[in-house]
């Protein structure tokens, strides 16, 4: 399984072999996430740094993903092991955890799991914080050299019409209301807009595999999940996971990257078809 309750983590806290990971991130206020960590974490957990250790100085977007190897060294660096139960949490419904369990389990790390609920879900169950700084051990973690489930701009635009592509942003982003940050507004000529918050109940927690299986199963059997910079895209993919459903592509630019190269988007709430 890929999550873990609150509950369930609380009675493992213990055990040696696990490795809390806190992934908070605030895409308009840099520095936040770090800031919140040291005013309270689960205990033991260590800081994971979105900009630093799950993105790439340079690439597709705005995140894009690091060398798998440079990946590696990091997150041994922070306790991951080969052996390691790893689990990951942030404030936002696991919106950025799953970005860390999504590339962990993309290069083959069989134990990662994602905090259903967060932090959020962590302290309305009476759970404990620290202030304590967690002084990892290193370890030996090996993984698989390259990405397997991404797609690129290119081959992207090449397909699009034959495969189920999602946009996870904010309807109003989606319809080209506004854009804070990318190039301009709009989104990818056939993208179905689905929300990722609507991948959660009203509790914070992942909907059951059925509700998310009549989310996504509509969009075919070959999908590409994408967002502003392919980092929320993966909460897509975890919940496609726990619906039990085939695994999709990460377009890891998403679109940032569209908008940087010039693509033609559409706007509006129809997705639209890419121009001949």
């Amino acid at each position: 399984m890929c999550l873990i309750s609150p509950e369930t983590l609380a009675e493992r806290l213990d055990d040696p072999a696990l490795r809390l990971l806190d992934v908070r991130w605030w895409l308009t206020e840099p520095g936040r996430g770090h800031r919140d960590y040291l005013e309270g974490h689960l205990p033991g957990a260590v800081w994971v740094d979105l900009d630093r250790d799950l993105t790439a100085p340079g690439g597709p977007g705005r995140h894009p993903l690091p060398e798998p190897a440079a990946f590696a060294q990091r997150m041994a660096e922070l306790g991951v092991a080969d052996d390691a139960d790893v689990v990951v949490y942030d404030d936002v419904g696991g919106t950025i955890a799953a970005r860390l369990w999504w590339m962990l389990d993309d290069l083959g790390h069989q134990s990662i799991r994602v905090l259903d609920g967060g932090l959020v879900a962590w302290s309305e169950s009476g759970l404990p914080v620290t202030t304590a700084i967690a002084a990892p051990t290193p370890g030996r973690l090996t993984l698989r050299g390259r990405w397997s489930r991404v797609i690129d701009r290119a081959t992207l635009a090449s397909r699009l019409g034959s495969v189920g592509l999602v946009d996870v942003r904010a309807h109003e982003r989606y319809r080209g209301d506004l854009e804070p940050v990318d190039a301009y507004a709009g989104h990818i000529p056939s993208a179905v807009n689905l929300p990722l918050p609507g991948n959660l109940g009203p509790d914070g927690r992942f909907l059951t595999p059925e509700p998310l299986r009549e989310r996504f199963a509509p969009l075919g059997d070959e999908v590409v999940t994408s967002c502003g910079s392919g980092v929320n895209a993966c909460h897509a993919a975890l919940a496609m996971r726990i619906a039990g459903l085939p695994a999709p592509l990460l377009y890891e630019g998403s679109y940032s990257d569209w908008t940087r190269a010039g693509m033609p988007v559409a706007t509006g709430d129809e997705p639209g078809a890419m121009p001949a």
